[in-house]
């Protein structure tokens, strides 16, 4: 695997740093997205905010802004809320411990464990969609309905503890290299769901929502929805979901990026 690694490992902007901010952001924007879609919006996100303070003083919505092709904005305020509580709580740093960053907004379990491996190189098992591919494939064979927690002590025992940035990093590679090579192992987890459909669906009309209020005037809940070619019934529930979760605030009856 580390051959594979030397070999055909992947140049990720968020590789070449130990900065444990860039690397939050990072994987925070990698959840449930492809790379290829990351890259360009993690450097010009880094640009703009630098630090955890530097996201903590700026709107909401400037953050979104940059967000836009991403998807699943949660992510976006949930990073937004995260570096105020960094900076509240932290001094301006990214906390070391796995259970601080896991107190954080929005960073579960494998988020908190990848930073804590990859910045502050400490050696904690984690499991993602490629590593789970990777075990599933070569210690699970032929067997269905693969737990997490059958996998989570082979990493254990498996992994580097010198090197441990290193070795998910080459873990996760031969699990995209893998990807195109075996039939999906993926299918095998006890976890494994397919994705909703997106077109029509309530997330992609929030998604709308938002893209139509970034960065511009505050508007009512018909002008969008005229805008949207959808009734207005069908979207005040939808704005008002928005609003109750922090990311609109109404006045009015118009509706604006916090």
């Amino acid at each position: 695997m580390r051959g594979h690694y030397r070999r055909h490992g992947r140049d990720l902007p968020w590789r070449r740093t130990r900065d444990p901010w860039r690397i939050l952001v990072s994987e925070v924007m990698l959840q449930q997205t492809q790379i290829s879609r990351v890259v360009g919006r993690y450097k010009e996100f880094v640009e703009a905010f630098p630090d955890p303070a530097a996201l903590a003083r700026a709107p909401f919505a400037d953050a979104l802004a940059l967000w836009k092709g991403l998807g699943y904005n949660r992510r976006c305020l949930g990073l937004h809320r995260a570096a105020t509580q960094i900076v509240a709580r932290f001094g301006g740093r990214v906390p070391r411990s796995v259970a601080d960053l896991e107190s954080l907004p929005g960073v579960g379990r494998y988020t908190a464990c990848a930073v804590a491996a990859f910045a502050y190189g400490q050696p904690v098992a984690f499991i993602e969609t490629n590593i789970r591919r990777v075990f599933i494939h070569w210690f699970f064979p032929g067997r269905r309905s693969v737990h997490d927690r059958d996998i989570l002590p082979l990493i254990e025992r498996t992994m580097d503890r010198r090197r441990p940035n290193e070795w998910f990093n080459a873990l996760m590679d031969y699990g995209a290299w893998l990807a195109g090579r075996v039939v999906n192992p993926n299918r095998r987890s006890a976890h494994h769901v397919r994705q909703a459909r997106f077109e029509g669906s309530r997330r992609q009309l929030r998604g709308k929502v938002l893209a139509l209020l970034v960065g511009g005037r505050a508007r009512r809940i018909g002008t969008l929805a005229r805008a949207m070619g959808t009734s207005e019934a069908q979207l005040s529930p939808i704005v008002r979901e928005l609003e109750a979760e922090g990311f609109l605030v109404g006045s009015r009856g118009c509706y604006q990026v916090r």
